[in-house]
Protein backbone atom coordinates (compact mmCIF):
# COMPACT_ATOMS: atom_id res chain seq x y z
CA UNK A 1 0.00 0.00 0.00
CA UNK A 2 1.55 3.41 -0.72
CA UNK A 3 2.26 6.20 1.59
CA UNK A 4 2.85 9.57 1.38
CA UNK A 5 3.99 11.90 4.17
CA UNK A 6 2.60 15.44 4.23
CA UNK A 7 5.03 18.11 4.26
CA UNK A 8 3.34 20.29 6.69
CA UNK A 9 2.67 17.79 9.64
CA UNK A 10 4.60 15.01 8.93
CA UNK A 11 1.45 12.58 9.56
CA UNK A 12 1.56 9.58 7.52
CA UNK A 13 -1.34 8.98 4.99
CA UNK A 14 -2.83 6.16 2.29
CA UNK A 15 -3.31 7.01 -1.30
CA UNK A 16 -7.37 6.72 0.02
CA UNK A 17 -6.88 8.64 3.12
CA UNK A 18 -5.94 11.79 0.61
CA UNK A 19 -8.63 11.26 -1.90
CA UNK A 20 -10.94 11.35 1.03
CA UNK A 21 -9.67 14.24 2.89
CA UNK A 22 -9.84 15.82 -0.61
CA UNK A 23 -13.15 14.57 -2.59
CA UNK A 24 -13.45 17.69 -5.04
CA UNK A 25 -10.40 16.72 -6.74
CA UNK A 26 -10.03 14.74 -9.62
CA UNK A 27 -6.62 12.67 -9.18
CA UNK A 28 -5.54 10.30 -11.94
CA UNK A 29 -5.16 6.53 -11.48
CA UNK A 30 -0.88 7.11 -11.69
CA UNK A 31 0.72 9.87 -8.90
CA UNK A 32 3.10 11.87 -9.96
CA UNK A 33 5.51 15.13 -8.45
CA UNK A 34 2.39 16.94 -9.74
CA UNK A 35 -0.20 15.34 -7.87
CA UNK A 36 2.45 14.93 -5.15
CA UNK A 37 3.04 19.34 -5.26
CA UNK A 38 -0.74 19.68 -5.30
CA UNK A 39 -1.43 17.53 -2.66
CA UNK A 40 1.54 18.90 -0.67
CA UNK A 41 3.39 15.28 -0.13
CA UNK A 42 5.56 12.98 -0.60
CA UNK A 43 6.04 9.31 -1.55
CA UNK A 44 7.03 6.89 1.36
CA UNK A 45 9.11 4.60 -0.67
CA UNK A 46 9.83 1.17 0.44
CA UNK A 47 13.03 0.06 2.47
CA UNK A 48 13.74 -3.45 3.45
CA UNK A 49 13.36 -4.51 7.26
CA UNK A 50 16.80 -5.37 8.60
CA UNK A 51 17.74 -9.17 8.61
CA UNK A 52 21.25 -9.02 10.43
CA UNK A 53 21.64 -8.23 14.77
CA UNK A 54 18.31 -9.34 15.71
CA UNK A 55 18.23 -11.51 19.00
CA UNK A 56 16.14 -14.41 20.10
CA UNK A 57 13.78 -11.75 21.42
CA UNK A 58 14.13 -9.10 19.71
CA UNK A 59 11.30 -8.16 16.47
CA UNK A 60 11.82 -5.99 13.53
CA UNK A 61 8.89 -3.20 13.59
CA UNK A 62 8.38 -0.23 11.66
CA UNK A 63 8.91 2.75 13.48
CA UNK A 64 7.96 6.20 11.19
CA UNK A 65 9.66 7.41 7.93
CA UNK A 66 13.02 8.79 7.35
CA UNK A 67 14.90 10.90 5.00
CA UNK A 68 17.69 8.92 2.81
CA UNK A 69 20.55 10.88 1.52
CA UNK A 70 18.87 11.87 -1.75
CA UNK A 71 16.28 13.44 0.61
CA UNK A 72 13.61 10.94 0.00
CA UNK A 73 11.46 10.04 2.51
CA UNK A 74 11.81 5.96 3.05
CA UNK A 75 10.29 3.42 5.70
CA UNK A 76 12.69 3.17 9.14
CA UNK A 77 12.69 -0.08 11.00
CA UNK A 78 14.06 -0.57 14.42
CA UNK A 79 14.86 -3.94 16.27
CA UNK A 80 13.30 -4.08 20.25
CA UNK A 81 13.29 -6.39 22.50
CA UNK A 82 9.67 -8.27 22.32
CA UNK A 83 9.95 -8.44 26.05
CA UNK A 84 10.28 -5.85 28.99
CA UNK A 85 9.80 -5.95 33.07
CA UNK A 86 6.25 -5.47 33.55
CA UNK A 87 4.31 -5.48 36.82
CA UNK A 88 1.33 -7.23 35.02
CA UNK A 89 3.43 -9.62 32.89
CA UNK A 90 6.43 -10.41 35.32
CA UNK A 91 10.42 -9.77 34.28
CA UNK A 92 11.64 -9.56 30.94
CA UNK A 93 13.31 -12.98 31.99
CA UNK A 94 10.29 -15.20 33.14
CA UNK A 95 8.47 -13.63 29.82
CA UNK A 96 11.33 -15.21 27.84
CA UNK A 97 11.22 -18.37 29.57
CA UNK A 98 7.37 -18.61 29.56
CA UNK A 99 7.72 -17.29 25.49
CA UNK A 100 10.14 -20.03 24.92
CA UNK A 101 8.68 -22.59 26.84
CA UNK A 102 5.26 -22.58 24.63
CA UNK A 103 7.54 -22.25 21.65
CA UNK A 104 9.20 -25.50 22.70
CA UNK A 105 6.08 -27.36 23.72
CA UNK A 106 4.11 -25.90 20.24
CA UNK A 107 7.38 -28.15 18.40
CA UNK A 108 7.25 -30.93 20.78
CA UNK A 109 3.50 -31.42 19.78
CA UNK A 110 4.74 -30.89 16.17
CA UNK A 111 7.37 -33.17 15.84
CA UNK A 112 5.51 -36.30 18.17
CA UNK A 113 2.55 -35.88 15.57
CA UNK A 114 5.51 -36.62 13.16
CA UNK A 115 6.92 -39.45 15.08
CA UNK A 116 3.52 -41.28 15.78
CA UNK A 117 2.48 -40.82 11.97
CA UNK A 118 6.22 -42.86 10.74
CA UNK A 119 5.67 -45.42 13.77
CA UNK A 120 2.03 -46.06 12.00
CA UNK A 121 3.10 -46.38 8.40
CA UNK A 122 5.83 -49.22 9.87
CA UNK A 123 2.87 -51.03 11.82
CA UNK A 124 2.35 -53.18 9.46
CA UNK A 125 6.28 -54.40 9.93
CA UNK A 126 5.01 -55.83 13.03
CA UNK A 127 2.06 -57.86 12.52
CA UNK A 128 1.69 -61.30 13.81
CA UNK A 129 2.87 -63.15 10.92
CA UNK A 130 5.83 -61.23 9.90
CA UNK A 131 9.54 -60.96 11.48
CA UNK A 132 10.51 -57.53 11.43
CA UNK A 133 14.54 -56.72 10.15
CA UNK A 134 17.42 -55.79 12.56
CA UNK A 135 17.28 -52.55 10.85
CA UNK A 136 13.24 -51.94 10.62
CA UNK A 137 13.06 -52.56 14.62
CA UNK A 138 16.18 -50.47 15.37
CA UNK A 139 14.38 -47.93 13.32
CA UNK A 140 10.75 -47.93 15.28
CA UNK A 141 12.89 -47.88 18.16
CA UNK A 142 14.78 -44.74 17.10
CA UNK A 143 11.47 -42.68 16.59
CA UNK A 144 10.29 -44.18 19.67
CA UNK A 145 13.57 -42.79 21.43
CA UNK A 146 13.56 -39.59 19.28
CA UNK A 147 12.13 -37.43 22.56
CA UNK A 148 15.30 -37.90 24.13
CA UNK A 149 17.49 -36.47 21.18
CA UNK A 150 19.73 -33.82 22.28
CA UNK A 151 18.43 -31.67 19.81
CA UNK A 152 14.44 -32.11 21.09
CA UNK A 153 12.55 -30.48 20.49
CA UNK A 154 14.28 -28.69 17.47
CA UNK A 155 15.23 -31.78 15.47
CA UNK A 156 16.61 -30.79 11.54
CA UNK A 157 15.93 -33.55 8.95
CA UNK A 158 19.20 -35.12 9.79
CA UNK A 159 18.26 -35.32 13.50
CA UNK A 160 15.56 -38.50 12.39
CA UNK A 161 16.04 -41.94 11.99
CA UNK A 162 16.48 -42.77 8.32
CA UNK A 163 13.84 -45.30 7.22
CA UNK A 164 15.36 -48.81 5.97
Amino acid sequence: MAEYRDRTTGEIKSQGQLRKENPNTSMPKVWNTNVFDALNVDPVLRAPKPTEGIGAYQSVRRNGVVQDSLGNWVEAWEVADMFSDSVELGTKTEQETAYQTRIDNEKAETNRIHRDRLIAETDWWAVADRTMTAEQTAYRQALRDITSHANWPHLEDADWPTKP
